[in-house]
């Protein structure tokens, strides 16, 4: 889901430091570098996500959660 950036976000990630890349989901496997629902994650990890946000938007995946 593609979501634009304003400034609004841009200080609301800072100060509630927000979390929607797959680095942070609880569906990601780290240790073998992929989504465990099979979901491509190219357009959401981070460094694609801070390049994104510096272009006006984020890509968004529908299926993030965090286990916490």
């Amino acid at each position: 889901m593609r979501t634009y950036v304003d400034d609004r976000y841009r200080d609301e990630r800072e100060r509630f430091a927000l979390r929607c890349c797959c680095d942070d989901c609880q569906h990601w496997d780290g240790g073998r570098d992929l989504c465990e629902l099979s979901f491509p994650t190219e357009p959401h990890r981070r460094e694609r996500h801070q390049r994104d946000v510096a272009a006006g938007y984020i890509l968004f995946c529908k299926h993030f959660e965090l286990d916490e």
